[in-house]
């Protein structure tokens, strides 16, 4: 929870890091109105750490020269989001900053004071974050860590890879040479995002798809005005989305309510049966999320989905007969 202290040190350490700063930008940065931020000038001024303003479109405010805070200075809060961070990268990355996180862990704890490595195992027995990598990749995990580290080490020295890369339209793989800009990882999958120079243009690839990875000699320059953010979020947006709408009975509306953070629309119904809708990349995906709930949901629309739902259904009965 953010402490009107934890607001004063924070504004210490902004104006620390960059003097000359307005008052209504340090508002935006802490989150509060700039009579607040005057407020805690004042404060700052009876502790003993003197703000001043210069005037002029070019002035703000500024630290009295000579008053600074250590180098670390963290509440109990603080030290457990650095804590749990580095747990989170563990999972997310295996052993590619295993060492490196384990070794934040030992440095942070060593210059904590006891309240805060205290708090910091007791999240460590209570806060955990597991399942990340949703995806079963326990055969193709070891794999999987090699590729993201060549992959790493291409974004970090802006280096060409040349991969063989396996899609569903192509099984043997098809050979590219791509300029990698960032890594992402969403849904229990990681992706690669660069410029493919077979497709000319950027791409997105799922790095468990990668069957041969070469790190080259060649070079390249990322645009300088590729915001990886943007393309993440518009890349997502632009893939073609299927909308389908399906409705659960009475007896099965509590299987609706458990998965609640999945659908795009929750409807309950006077009946006690319930109408959700939800957004797939394809048909086959659609009608794949629905028969996960056997006969406990029908979809309603469209009716490609409804088509491939039944089809399936009937080819299943034949399979058992």
């Amino acid at each position: 929870m953010t402490t009107t202290s934890t607001r004063l040190i924070t504004l210490i350490l902004m104006l620390q890091r960059q003097p000359g700063q307005k008052a209504a930008d340090l508002a935006r940065q802490l989150d509060v109105s700039v009579r607040t931020v005057h407020r805690y000038f004042g404060m700052l001024d009876e502790m003993g750490v003197p703000v001043y303003a210069e005037r002029g479109p070019y002035g703000g405010f500024s630290l009295v020269p000579g008053n600074k805070l250590p180098p670390l200075i963290f509440s109990p809060e603080e030290a457990v989001a650095l804590s749990l961070g580095t747990g989170l990268v563990c999972e997310m990355w295996g052993q590619v900053y295993a060492e490196a996180a384990r070794s934040a862990q030992v440095k942070l704890e060593n210059v904590l004071p006891t309240d805060q490595r205290q708090e910091i195992t007791w999240a460590q027995h209570s806060l955990l974050t597991t399942g990340i990598n949703r995806a079963d990749m326990t055969t193709i995990k070891p794999l999987l860590e090699t590729l993201l580290e060549t992959l790493r080490e291409a974004v970090h020295d802006s280096r060409q890879i040349e991969m063989t890369y396996q899609n569903s339209k192509n099984e043997t793989g098809e050979t590219r040479i791509f300029d990698v800009y960032g890594l992402f990882h969403r849904s229990g999958w990681w992706y690669a995002v660069g410029f493919c120079h077979l497709r000319e243009g950027l791409r997105t690839f799922r790095v468990d798809r990668i069957m041969n990875l070469a790190l080259l000699k060649n070079t390249f320059t990322r645009p300088p005005d590729f915001d990886f953010q943007t393309y993440i979020a518009q890349d997502w947006q632009d893939v073609p989305q299927v909308k389908v709408r399906m409705m659960f009975p009475a007896f099965t509306a509590h299987l609706a309510l458990y998965a609640r953070q999945f659908w795009s629309t929750y409807e309950p119904q006077q009946d006690g049966s319930v109408i959700v809708s939800f957004n797939a990349p394809d048909f086959n995906s659609a009608a794949s999320n629905a028969l996960t709930y056997g006969p406990g949901a029908l979809v309603l629309e469209p009716d490609e989905v409804r088509r491939i739902v039944r089809e399936w259904a009937e080819e299943v009965v034949r399979m058992y007969e």
